[in-house]
């Protein structure tokens, strides 16, 4: 499976506000520090907000928080929610025109792939993936 560019946004929205917690940030503050578009981030964020692993709050004060400590925070469940909506191949999705689906042997063999990848990282939580804190924090400085 490979990683798109969504996902990876929504990962390190969430790295970001797992170093500076409990400071909340704007979509653009973080934006600003990654050098990645506004508009897309916060398309991302409202996703993660959505999604119940990010709150967010309006106004002058407002900005991202966790929603959940990082240790409760699964990486692989995270990527999963993302990625729902996008199989590995058509055929898992909507698109049921390919020829050979009535006898193809692929199907089981890429829904145990798909799987694999999101089981690898569901021991892996957000406090894991940012322990090195203070190293992240010098990276992510405004």
């Amino acid at each position: 499976m490979q990683m798109d560019k969504f996902t990876d946004y929504a990962l390190r929205i969430l790295i970001i506000l797992a170093v500076r917690d409990p400071e909340r940030l704007s979509t653009s503050a973080i934006a600003k520090i990654y050098d990645l578009s506004d508009n897309h981030l916060s398309k991302v964020a409202s996703e993660l907000v959505r999604l119940g692993f990010v709150s967010s709050v309006r106004g002058r004060a407002g900005g991202l928080t966790l929603a959940m400590p990082a240790k409760d925070i699964s990486v692989g469940a995270v990527v999963r929610a993302i990625k729902a909506d996008a199989p590995v191949v058509e055929c898992f999705g909507t698109n049921k025109s390919c020829r050979i689906l009535p006898a193809c042997g692929l199907r089981t063999p890429m829904q145990e792939a798909q799987e694999a990848f999101f089981a690898a990282l569901d021991p892996y939580s957000l406090q894991d993936v940012s322990q090195a804190k203070s190293s992240l924090a010098e990276l992510l400085a405004p």
